[in-house]
């Protein structure tokens, strides 16, 4: 809350640890393809994710009346799209 009230921008846990998630995912595709991607294809690779990430957490921040709160926004953007997967497969 400190942070927030001091008008700090700070990435959520959830949101930064994706990057090390999304990079495991990118090493598992390349050894079942049996291929080798260079640093800057997974640098550019990650910024992609990264910068999407981001965009959601802002806009599910912003369309939820949390302005630019990107933890409030993570937390949201998560549960829509375990929300989404669910309703998608009949869940609920």
């Amino acid at each position: 809350a400190r942070f927030e009230e001091r008008g700090v921008i700070f990435g959520p846990a959830k949101a930064s640890n994706a990057g090390g998630v999304a990079v495991s995912g990118m090493e598992m595709a390349q050894n079942a393809q049996r291929v080798s991607w260079d640093a800057e294809t997974v640098d550019r690779e990650l910024q992609a994710v990264m910068t999407r990430i981001h965009g959601e957490c802002h806009a599910a921040a912003v369309e939820y009346g949390f302005g630019g709160n990107l933890k409030a926004g993570a937390n949201i953007a998560g549960f829509k799209r375990v929300a989404d997967a669910l309703r998608d497969q009949g869940a609920v």
